[in-house]
């Protein structure tokens, strides 16, 4: 039996990652979609040398371009795969894949993440293995959230066994570049939840790892002492969850993302709270 699966990618300036991103899954999509918002590199033009359909929109937030992206590609595709154009997919989880899409009372696949940074796999820290569910049908599909979005399936949901990978090219430049901006997004949610803590009483312990990281978000991370909490999250991470034993690279990983990150939020987030008592 044949069932279409259907790879979307979305893009912004990915020129470094694009042709590996592409390339790693001809062999098993049977069409790949690049989901563009108007990159200023060559990023289209390689994707489209490669054999891939590009779709350009201006980009709003990552939510609605998922929506986007399942509303487009469920009129021709049974499975839709998400991939960032800094991930591929292992030989054996592809394998895997082409079997378990023949599976007909499955609705969705969460897929064990493989993360790496600064060349090195980041295996501690309670960050090996992240499930993901990036593999599923469109008509079944919804996503959640504006930040941290994430796919969620009505119906049965599997779990795969083999790895993607997630390792980018950019450098640690990039990195601050985009966490920076991240934190403010985080920052303005952060507001938003103490500003109205009513809105968020009805998050429910759900199952698999995003519906438990947003109870935790709303229930108890966000009710912690700002200014506080990243040093509390990065002694967890990095002595509780072993994130040492993850070396050189695990300490600034973990430091930055841990504790830079989260710290950087919390002063944009008593800026913003700053401002608008003043107003």
């Amino acid at each position: 039996m044949k069932v279409s699966l259907c790879v979307i990618i979305l893009t912004y300036n990915e020129s470094i990652h694009i042709n590996r991103a592409i390339n790693n899954v001809t062999d098993l999509a049977d069409k790949i979609i690049v989901l563009d918002s108007h990159s200023t590199d060559d990023t289209v033009e390689q994707a489209k040398s490669l054999g891939a359909e590009v779709i350009l929109r201006k980009f709003d937030n990552y939510k609605n371009q998922r929506e986007y992206a399942i509303q487009y590609a469920k009129e021709f595709s049974e499975w839709i795969l998400f991939l960032d154009a800094d991930e591929y997919l292992t030989n054996a989880l592809k394998i895997e894949i082409k079997s378990a899409v023949l599976e007909t009372t499955v609705v969705g696949y969460h897929i064990p993440r493989r993360f790496i940074f600064m060349n090195k796999w980041i295996k501690w820290g309670g960050y090996y293995p992240t499930y993901l569910l990036r593999l599923f049908r469109p008509e079944h599909a919804s996503i959640h959230s504006i930040i941290n979005e994430h796919v969620k399936v009505e119906g049965k949901i599997g779990q795969l066994k083999n790895d993607f990978v997630d390792h980018n090219l950019k450098g640690i430049t990039n990195w601050v570049e985009k966490h920076n901006h991240y934190a403010s997004f985080e920052a303005q949610e952060f507001l938003r939840f103490k500003s109205n803590k009513d809105l968020f009483k009805n998050i429910k312990f759900l199952s698999g790892q995003s519906g438990k990281k947003q109870w935790l978000r709303y229930k108890i991370w966000n009710n912690l002492p700002s200014i506080i909490r990243p040093s509390i999250y990065f002694i967890y991470r990095y002595f509780v969850r072993f994130g040492f034993l993850d070396g050189k690279e695990g300490l600034i990983y973990h430091f930055l993302q841990g504790f830079w990150l989260w710290f950087l939020v919390d002063v944009k987030y008593l800026e913003m709270k700053n401002k608008q008592c003043a107003e």
